[in-house]
């Protein structure tokens, strides 16, 4: 039976349509040579011959349908390459008649470029080779047809050939092509016009295309084959070192898929220039899902930064002399008030004026007045911090913001009357304008930013209203806002002064009160200093002790009490028949937070040769808790030298016997405010029996301050207390007047 002509024309391909076609044509070939042969009538003779023509009429209804329903074009030719059969599918793929087709030859319906090929191959000695070539058709408008001819040849009784041609058309297959390469192009052109540097990697991160833009932001050709980003300099905003190969986007895109867009980058050229870019990157992923290479994107924003500096600075900064104008200036006011809001702590203002500026400007001109103004703010900065801003108002009016003051207000007020003193001197100096030497001088005034809540604008006034005060006092002064903070700092730098001639002029001395046992025998004396002031008399150390640490002249005066109270172990241990007596000494937290304080003591004993072992440092527990192991290093190496260590105003601070036992200490002093009422006080009687009790436990020995009633000295004894100080055994006196 025949094939179905509905499933032979779509399911087979052409090499198996020539097979199939090449059978039913031998078939075919042999009942039409047996009919030229004359040997059908033999067949016919022989009683044969209903079965022949059936045969020949079923072979050639098959053929026919195989070739009339494929879906190529087929024919047949003559030894001489004339058509004697074509297909319905060739015939409307020229566009003529299937009948208009037979007997012609197919050379002519080829194009003439093509032809030769053809008839090369037409032409060969037999038996000829299958032949598949690519050619055009001409069709009946004249129009090229693309085509693949498949040539078979198929043998014949007379050996003189015959053959079997296949055309396929190429026509949606060469558009297709063509669009898919017009689309290309088009797509070339874009990215190679485009405005932006655009770069393919592949998987393995290495550059194998960079548009025209691209290579002209990296000023060089450099841009395919083992190139890496990650082997390219690029810096992040505030990075001070180049990203490493793992920080660049496109390393990210190609291992881990992210997309990254507009990062901006400060780069270095193939040149060594540097440049600002924009920069981007995608993964590319193929039909799978999987990371194929990524596309990356660079914009070279150099020219827009520079450009958005420069509008800045217009913006934010005086264009005569580069410093921040009025507007930056409050910015910068209103950060400082968030942070002391946030943190506490204080700020400063400092507004300058420039004193007879405007004689300047009348007697020399303008030109000289902006080379004056251009000096000045270059001095400015030389006076500032880091963290300072210095400000131009406009005129010959300048603005300092001082930030990150003390906590304390007094210690602020000092800090920033330094700072202005020193502006002060500096812009004091001569200015060399041109030919012209020129003497200025600044009136400053000044306001503590103390509060978040004072307007910025309310700041600018009161530093500008204590300018005025200072243009009031003569010019060329320093002047605080507020009349009683300046009357304070006044009388502080004063007292300051007067503290440090005080010390070179042999005005502090040393007073000693008595330290005795249970039987009333002094046995030492705790050393306290004394300002014999020239005007104010003899002043203890609440009237100075603070100002002198926190101006940080405790450590000369401290190194001062530690020399006079070894100097007075030396003259005592010189007396023949005496008792040894020892002297204690409070020493401050700035002094033994020192790193040279164990220096300085070792070099004080040394200097008078006093046995260490008479020496007792008291110290408070604050200052033992703000470094324990630095505190107990220190004291472990005084204490290897032979010093003596008690713990001033026991329990009235965070006591606690953790550090109790840490610390190599040897005696505990009872505060004087539990022993003032431990008579009449079950509480107080309590605290004071309890240390009592403690201090053997612990190996140390105990000692009451401020005894100054007998009532307290039997109760203290009573509880076991062995060693006391206080007005009932005497008085702070010199050294002299104690009974040592």
């Amino acid at each position: 039976m025949s094939p179905n002509p509905s499933s032979t024309d779509a399911s087979l391909d052409p090499a198996a349509e020539i097979e199939q076609l090449r059978a039913r044509l031998a078939e075919a070939e042999a009942v039409l040579d047996a009919i030229r042969s004359g040997r059908i009538d033999a067949l016919l003779v022989s009683g044969q011959r209903g079965e022949q023509v059936f045969t020949l009429k079923h072979a050639e209804h098959d053929y026919r349908l195989l070739v009339e329903e494929m879906g190529e074009g087929a024919l047949t030719l003559t030894a001489n390459g004339l058509i004697y059969f074509a297909n319905r599918r060739l015939a409307a793929m020229l566009g003529v008649a299937p009948e208009q087709l037979l007997g012609s030859a197919l050379a002519d319906h080829i194009a003439a470029a093509d032809r030769p090929r053809y008839l090369a191959w037409l032409h060969s000695p037999s038996p000829r080779p299958q032949q598949r070539l690519e050619m055009d058709l001409i069709d009946a408008r004249g129009m090229a047809l693309p085509c693949h001819l498949s040539f078979t040849e198929l043998p014949v009784a007379e050996k003189q050939g015959a053959f079997c041609v296949v055309a396929t058309d190429l026509s949606a297959r060469k558009q297709a092509e063509e669009a898919l390469r017009v689309s290309e192009q088009r797509l070339k052109t874009i990215v190679e016009n485009l405005p932006i540097g655009v770069w393919f990697l592949d998987a393995a991160g290495k550059i194998v295309y960079g548009n025209a833009t691209a290579q002209r932001i990296w000023n060089g050709a450099r841009f395919v084959g083992p190139d890496r980003f990650g082997d390219y300099k690029a810096w992040a905003p505030h990075m001070d070192r180049p990203l490493n190969a793992e920080e660049w986007s496109a390393t990210r895109a190609i291992r881990h898929g992210e997309t990254r867009l507009n990062e901006e980058l400060e780069i270095e050229c193939f040149d060594g220039t540097r440049k600002t870019i924009l920069n981007s990157a995608v993964p590319i992923r193929d039909g799978n899902g999987r990371i194929a290479g990524a596309v990356v994107l660079n914009q070279d924003i150099t020219e827009r930064k520079a450009a958005e500096d420069r509008i800045e600075r217009l913006a934010f900064y005086d264009s005569l002399t580069g410093l921040p104008n009025r507007r930056l200036l409050l910015d910068r006011l209103g950060q400082i008030q968030a942070t002391i809001k946030r943190h506490g702590g204080h700020g400063a203002l400092l507004f300058i004026d420039l004193d007879h500026f405007k004689d300047l400007n009348d007697s020399l001109g303008h030109d000289v007045g902006d080379l004056l103004l251009i000096q000045v703010a270059q001095r400015l900065r030389t006076c500032i911090r880091g963290s300072d801003t210095v400000a131009r108002l406009g005129g010959d009016e300048f603005v300092v913001v001082l930030g990150e003051l003390s906590n304390e207000t007094a210690q602020a007020m000092t800090q920033a009357r330094h700072i202005g003193l020193k502006v002060l001197q500096t812009l004091s100096q001569p200015y060399q304008l041109g030919t012209h030497v020129h003497h200025s001088t600044p009136s400053i005034g000044a306001t503590l930013i103390d509060t978040p809540h004072s307007s910025v604008e309310e700041l600018l006034k009161r530093a500008d209203l204590a300018m005025y005060q200072s243009k009031n006092a003569g010019r060329n002064q320093l002047r605080f806002f507020d009349p009683q903070m300046q009357t304070a700092l006044e009388l502080r730098t004063h007292l300051e002064g007067e503290l440090y001639d005080g010390l070179h002029q042999d005005q502090l001395q040393l007073y000693y009160q008595p330290q005795v046992d249970a039987n009333g025998r002094i046995f030492g004396a705790e050393a306290l200093l004394r300002w014999n002031h020239p005007q104010r008399g003899l002043l203890t150390p609440e009237a100075f002790i603070h100002l002198a640490e926190t101006s940080g002249f405790i450590l000369e005066l401290g190194a001062w009490v530690l020399d006079a109270a070894c100097a007075q172990l030396a003259r005592w241990s010189t007396r023949h028949g005496a008792p040894a007596a020892s002297i204690a000494i409070n020493i401050s937290a700035r002094q033994f937070l020192d790193p040279g304080f164990v220096e300085r003591v070792q070099a004080a004993l040394q200097r008078h040769g006093v046995d260490p072992h008479r020496l007792t440092l008291e110290l408070t527990e604050s200052l033992l808790l703000q470094d324990m192991d630095d505190t107990i290093a220190k004291m472990s190496a005084l204490r290897a030298l032979g010093l003596r260590f008690a713990l001033d105003d026991f329990g009235t601070g965070y006591s606690s016997l953790a550090y109790l036992k840490r610390l190599p200490l040897d005696q505990l002093k009872i505060d004087r405010s539990f022993v003032a009422d431990v008579i009449t006080d079950v509480n107080d009687a309590a605290i004071v029996r309890a240390i009592l009790a403690l201090a053997p436990k612990l190996g140390l020995s105990a000692i009451a301050e401020g005894v100054e009633t007998e009532a307290q000295r039997r109760f203290l004894v009573e509880d076991g207390c062995r060693a006391f100080q206080g007005y009932l055994f005497g008085k702070p006196a010199p050294a002299k007047d104690i009974g040592l």
